[in-house]
């Protein structure tokens, strides 16, 4: 069974920054993609940034030149880190994974930015 647990989310002010991690416990295959998603109160979950096993990196317009994601394969685990956040970034993110056509996702962690 595969477990995602989250951690770094919190309360921030406009312009700071924060570092979600998300470590991955179970049978996990090294072909596979991470990510993070958000979901802002009264509004659907959208896509923030995923992260292959190659490397390879997919951005929402909106976190773009803000966020960067990354992983650690010998770890298992990914990160976002997110800068310059403003109060429209303020949601519960959910860390992200697929592997094998199956999605599997964090409980979520809450990101507030507020003066």
């Amino acid at each position: 069974q595969v477990q995602l647990v989250e951690s770094g989310g919190g309360l921030v002010q406009p312009g700071g920054s924060l570092r979600l991690s998300c470590a991955a416990s179970g049978s996990i295959f090294s072909i596979n993609t991470k990510g993070w998603y958000r979901q802002a109160p009264g509004k659907q979950r959208e896509l923030v940034a995923t992260i292959t096993g190659g490397g390879s990196t997919n951005y929402a317009e909106s976190v773009k030149g803000r966020f960067t994601i990354s992983r650690d394969n010998a770890m298992n685990t990914v990160f976002l880190q997110m800068n310059s956040l403003k109060p429209e970034d303020t949601a519960v993110y959910y860390c992200y994974l697929r592997m094998w056509s199956v999605d599997y996702w964090g409980q979520g962690t809450q990101v507030t930015v507020s003066s």
